[in-house]
This record gives structure tokens, C-alpha cells and sequence, in this order.
């Protein structure tokens, strides 16, 4: 059997393709190509924008595909939701969809946008907003660079934004935020249901979390001498207790544990200290718990 999965082509591509790489899969594309090869004969993928993927896994035409949260709500799609992947071509922090206006223009609120107009690439989920608010705007299909049209061409704009900093560049303040989108590994109702996609999905998403898990994690371990384990367990700061193994030399064991990368440059030279000889940094792929 094949599954057909949809992947983000564009700024989330290469950030896509590693983290399956660091999965487990290869997915391979030349610069025409919309169909990546993979090394395993069972997934079929297709590179898509983003914003289409939805809808052809809501068709069937599609059995799984990868996209943002907010992709999914601008089209009402009716899916199935596999599992959150924290992950984006910038920052693992997640996607907010903001109302911003001219810090001068004396709009605090939605109420203040009544008659007026509003520019947004995610124009379903705007219009539902203001209708939420009892607020009569015209809300306009953008095609990018949304910042620079308030206000000439719009009172108020709807971007998306990982850290603001643009917004804020372009003199805009940010008076709401509409949606907190991060992406998201879905799958089409029906062919969830089918017991072999679905157990197929369910592997994919669980190593993709796995290596996500493990991203700014390593490994380390140490021999230590049954006299100064208790001093160099103390200087651990385990993610669960450390899993300690006797030597052949029965006054010796060796430990071994996971923390964060960051922590690595302090601690080892404490470790050292408290009677840990040994250490061997690793990298790791995927934490699974």
C-alpha cells in the first residue's frame, strides 16, 4: 500500500525535510520537480503551498499532509488532526496572526475598524473575527508585503508574524491577536480509518516528535568510581534519573544521562571535579518517551 502525504513547499521545505531526515526519511526533490523521491517505497509525497494542502486532504485526494493550524481553519477543513509539530523556518515559537494598526491612527479596538477597511491573506478567518465582534468592515484579499498598505490603502492590516519585529519596523502596533497557529501533521477521515494508513501515520508522527524532542538535547556519558557517584549524581540535572551500569572493574561504574545542550560547557568541567572521567559527549536524533 502507498501513503500519499503533502508536503509545504517554500519556507518551510528545507525545515520539513530535515526534520523527516532526522526522522528517519530522506525525501529528495530537484528544483522542478513537485514530487519528491523518498527511500521508503511506501509514502508517495507531493510538494504544495501550504495554504493548499487542506483542502486535497479534506478531498481524499491526499491521504496526510503537513501544514500550519491556521491554514486548516482559513478553509474549514474537516480533518483530522495526527499531532502538533513545533517547528518553523525561523523560530519554534508559534505563529500569531495579529490585527496591527498605525501606532497614530487612534484604532485600540476592533469596535474602531467599523466602515473601514482591513487588508489580510487569511481572509476567511478575518471576516469570521469581525462578524464575531458585530463589526461591518470590508476585509480584502492581500497578495504579501500586506505591512506597507496602511495607511493608504487600508486602515488595519491581518499579518502573520513569528516575532513582530516587521510590524514594529513598519511603524504598526498590535492591537489583537485573531489566531496562535503552529503546524500541524493532519490526515484525511477516511484514511484514518483505513487500519494500515493510519498505523503508517501514527509511526511517522511518532519519530517526527521524537526528533523534535531531541532538538538542543545530547547525551553524556561518564565513568565514575562507586566512592564519588553520589558526587557526581548530585551535579546532574537529569531529564529522568541517570541509567547507571557496572564495569568489570566492580569499584567503577558508568553513567549515562540526557540534558541540554546548552548546559554542556558547565557542567562537564563539574563533572570533572566530582570524580567523572570518561565523558563522551553525543548528539541524538530522536528522545522518545
Amino acid at each position: 500500500m502507498i501513503l500519499k502525504i503533502a508536503l509545504p513547499k517554500g519556507s518551510l521545505q528545507e525545515a520539513t525535510f530535515g526534520l523527516f531526515k532526522k526522522a528517519g526519511w530522506d525525501f529528495r526533490v530537484n528544483l522542478r520537480s513537485y514530487h519528491p523521491s523518498c527511500d521508503d517505497s511506501e509514502i508517495e509525497a507531493t510538494l504544495l503551498r501550504a495554504q493548499e494542502i487542506a483542502r486535497y486532504v479534506e478531498a481524499g485526494i491526499l491521504d496526510a499532509g503537513i501544514t500550519g493550524y491556521d491554514n486548516v481553519c482559513e478553509c474549514n477543513a474537516d480533518v483530522h488532526e495526527v499531532c502538533e509539530l513545533l517547528y518553523s523556518k525561523a523560530t519554534t515559537k508559534p505563529y500569531r496572526w495579529v490585527l496591527a494598526v498605525p501606532k497614530d491612527s487612534g484604532i485600540k479596538s476592533p469596535k474602531d475598524l467599523e466602515g473601514k477597511r482591513v487588508a489580510t491573506e487569511l481572509v476567511g478567518v478575518t471576516k469570521r473575527y469581525f462578524e464575531g465582534h458585530g463589526v461591518n468592515c470590508v476585509v480584502e484579499f492581500s497578495w504579501g508585503a500586506t505591512e506597507v498598505k496602511v495607511p493608504e490603502l487600508a486602515d488595519a492590516i491581518v499579518e502573520g508574524a513569528e516575532t513582530g519585529s516587521t510590524l514594529k519596523a513598519h511603524g504598526l502596533e498590535i492591537i489583537d491577536t485573531l489566531l496562535v497557529s503552529t503546524t500541524r501533521l493532519i490526515m484525511n477521515k477516511q484514511a484514518w480509518k483505513d487500519e494500515w494508513k493510519r498505523k503508517k501515520i501514527e509511526n511517522i508522527a511518532m519519530l517526527l516528535q521524537g526528533a523534535l524532542t531531541a532538538d538542543g538535547l545530547v547525551g553524556l556519558k561518564m565513568n565514575v568510581s562507586r566512592e564519588q557517584l553520589a558526587s557526581v549524581l548530585s551535579e546532574l540535572p537529569a531529564l529522568k534519573n541517570p541509567t547507571i551500569s557496572p564495569l568489570a572493574d566492580e569499584g567503577w561504574v558508568a553513567a549515562e544521562i540526557i540534558v541540554e545542550e546548552k548546559t554542556v560547557r558547565e557542567l562537564i568541567p563539574k563533572l570533572v571535579r566530582a570524580g567523572a572521567s570518561g565523558i563522551v559527549e553525543y548528539p541524538l536524533n530522536k528522545v522518545i518517551y
